[in-house]
């Protein structure tokens, strides 16, 4: 049976294939992008050639995902959809927008009645087809509508209603500081095994290191994965690339006075990977790439998106003080 109507602006790796995975389970997809895409079209996805012909297809509440990189496009997007929808309707950032700006967006849309949902996704390309880890932040009336959509299309117990606006993006731009130090540590291990004093069977000792071990997890996988894909590092720059994200959590932490040694100290070496040739970089590359198709090399849209993803820093003072004010 036909689920509900869902709509979704930005059809590539992400936003394509939680578009695939909804249809298989049976909810109509309306997409819009730029860009054609046969083979979502093939697959069953209604691609509209504009915004309002999208929406015209959605049932209400309409609910809207937008899978596009953070920055102003964001606040394009909203400003046109806010025009075009009604009370009641739902729109969810589903990418990795800073969680200051997702707050002030709520805000904006709450004097029109409609509802912000800032959803931070996990679990990569792969979770976005076969079943995703989903943070949302956004008001009790929103989830009434949203959860359920997010729960069908997550991993089991792989759904979390955050909180209030916000919030979505911050537990999933902390997870993401999280991410960067565990991928420092395994790189750090793999320039370690590559120095011993004899040559090591790396394919062996990461399957071994996967089946029982304390470290064994999706990113020792994606390690042996992309290892034995490339045959070795010798292919494999060293240049680590990224969007940004972790250096605005860096600064957060300074703001709140919390201390991140292990994620500010792998920011900085990610840095440091952009004129250096180490096994460490080369490996972290390598899980990068597995797990969200992140580009082996330099990329000049992802550098564009670190340069302008943050629209401002207003919002973020809040944190510091909410935290000033419960303390006084």
């Amino acid at each position: 049976m036909k689920k509900q109507s869902l709509g979704i602006i930005g059809l590539g790796k992400m936003g394509g294939n939680l578009a695939l995975q909804a249809m298989d389970k049976g909810y109509q997809m309306v997409g819009y992008d730029l860009h054609q895409n046969p083979e979502l079209q093939e697959a069953g996805l209604t691609q509209a050639a504009s915004v309002e012909e999208m929406l015209e297809s959605l049932s209400s509440p309409k609910i809207v995902f937008i899978y596009v990189p953070a920055g102003a496009v964001i606040d394009r997007i909203i400003e046109q959809l806010a025009s075009l929808l009604s009370e009641g309707d739902i729109i969810v950032d589903g990418g990795n927008s800073y969680w200051g700006d997702s707050i002030r967006r709520a805000r904006k849309l709450k004097e029109h009645g409609i509802y912000f949902v800032d959803c931070g996704t996990s679990g990569g390309v792969d979770g976005a087809r076969n079943g995703a880890c989903f943070m949302a932040g956004g008001e009790a009336e929103a989830m009434n509508h949203i959860a359920p959509v997010l729960k069908n299309l997550s991993v089991p117990d792989g759904f979390v209603h955050t909180g209030a606006p916000g919030s979505g993006h911050f537990v999933k731009l902390v997870h993401n500081g999280i991410e960067f130090g565990m991928l420092q540590a395994i790189g750090e291990g793999m320039d370690l095994l590559a120095n011993y004093r004899e040559e090591l069977n790396f394919p062996e000792i990461l399957k071994t290191w996967n089946n029982g071990s304390v470290i064994r997890s999706w990113l020792i996988e994606l390690m042996a994965k992309i290892y034995n894909e490339k045959q070795g590092f010798e292919s494999v720059p060293s240049y680590i690339e990224d969007t940004g994200e972790v250096n605005w959590l860096v600064a957060d932490a300074m703001r709140m006075e919390v201390p991140v040694p292990v994620i500010a100290q792998s920011v900085m070496q990610l840095f440091a990977s952009r004129n250096n040739d180490r096994i460490a970089d080369k490996a972290i590359a390598m899980m990068r790439n597995g797990f969200g198709s992140h580009p082996f090399g330099p990329d000049a849209g992802i550098q564009y998106e670190r340069k302008f993803g943050k629209i401002e820093n207003v919002e973020s003072d809040f944190l510091y003080k909410k935290k000033v004010d419960s303390s006084t």
